[in-house]
Order: C-alpha cells, then sequence, then structure tokens
C-alpha cells in the first residue's frame, strides 16, 4: 500500500503562509489511486516527491493566463502579473512531445475519458493490455473491450487532443504528449481558466 502525503507548512517549500491550497488534505502526490495502485499505463512504482506544487490564487484578480516550461517541467499560473501558483507536470515523453508554442484553452471537461489511449479489459474487469493506443490496435482480443485512460480535469489545447489534466507524474516527461498535474494542482487551474484563457507552453 502507497503512503499517502499530508501537505503542511515546512520552512523553504512554500511561500511563508501558504499551504498549497491544501490545508488538512491527503494529497497522493504521484497520482495513485487511493488503494495504492498506479493508474492505467503507469509502472507499479512511487513518483517523484513533489516539493514545488502551490496555489495561492484566492487574493489575486487579473485575467488568468499558464506558462508551461518544458524543461524545467513546471506550469506557472498567473492573474494578471501576479504568479498564484506553480504546478509540477509531466509532458510529453520523447516518442509523444508536448508541442510548443501559443494555445487558449478550447475545452473543458471535469470527466474526461481518452478515446485514443486506454487498457483492454475482459468481461469480469481484468486489465489484459495496460498500454492501448487505440490507432495501432483497432481491434480487441476475443473477450475483451476498450476502456479509455480517465483524464481529470481535461482542459484542452489543440484539436489534436493535447490538454492538460490530472495524471500520474513520475518524475520526468512521461505522457502520450498532455500535460499531467498532481489533481490537487488540475482542480486550482480547471477552476480559474475559461474558455480562451492564454496558454504558453516553451
Amino acid at each position: 500500500m502507497a503512503a499517502a502525503v499530508s501537505l503542511g507548512a515546512c520552512a523553504g517549500s512554500r511561500p511563508p503562509g501558504d499551504l498549497g491550497g491544501n490545508e488538512g488534505r491527503t494529497v497522493y502526490l504521484d497520482g495513485l489511486r487511493p488503494d495504492g495502485r498506479p493508474p492505467y499505463g503507469a509502472t507499479p512504482q512511487r513518483g517523484a516527491v513533489d516539493s514545488v506544487s502551490y496555489w495561492d490564487g484566492s487574493a489575486a484578480s487579473g485575467p488568468p493566463s499558464i506558462r508551461i516550461n518544458l524543461r524545467d517541467q513546471k506550469a506557472r499560473f498567473y492573474k494578471g502579473d501576479t504568479l498564484v501558483g506553480v504546478s509540477q507536470i509531466s509532458s510529453g515523453r520523447e516518442s509523444h512531445p508536448t508541442p510548443a508554442g501559443q494555445y487558449t484553452i478550447l475545452q473543458k471537461n471535469a470527466d474526461h475519458v481518452s478515446n485514443l489511449y486506454g487498457v483492454w479489459k475482459t468481461a469480469d474487469g481484468t486489465v489484459i493490455n495496460d498500454d492501448v493506443d487505440i490507432r495501432k490496435q483497432p481491434t480487441p482480443p476475443p473477450g475483451a473491450r476498450f476502456e479509455g485512460a480517465p483524464m481529470p480535469n481535461f482542459m484542452r489545447l489543440t484539436n489534436t487532443g493535447v490538454g492538460m489534466h490530472a495524471g500520474y507524474l513520475p518524475g520526468f516527461p512521461a505522457s502520450h504528449g498532455c500535460i499531467r498535474m498532481p489533481e490537487f494542482m488540475s482542480q486550482h487551474f480547471f477552476d480559474n481558466v475559461s474558455l480562451g484563457t492564454p496558454v504558453t507552453v516553451e
């Protein structure tokens, strides 16, 4: 069973007085399910400890914008010129890189499920392949069905399916092109963007 981490104020780890918008809640920093299992498509090991993510946006005002830095694997949220949150991320791996560029939020879907990536499951729910790309494997094995990967708090950036969402954070770029975040950070970002919010990926 994977251990959970309760966030608290630690010297040097957060701005003074900031608890990351996560006071009193337990957070699975690497995206593990509450029973300790990794999400579909993830290797069964703990992800990196998240020592950078925080949110302090309740008192700030101004139009929202997001800057995603692929090199340092961080997403920064601004209200006007004020930085109000930083999130650790996992962007696209080498074979599926996250495209750099200027984007806007095209869609918000709190309960998004991928129609491209997921798992093959048998009728009794047994996962027989946990890394399916439906474009490469369009026909399920006999007796199996496709189940798309959950992408909570999905914020679409491109018409080809790239977006930001809650997901597994192994400590390095590992996605199929999306920008994964810890669940509590994806919730803050999701709640504070609108359709048309500008996003820079660099």
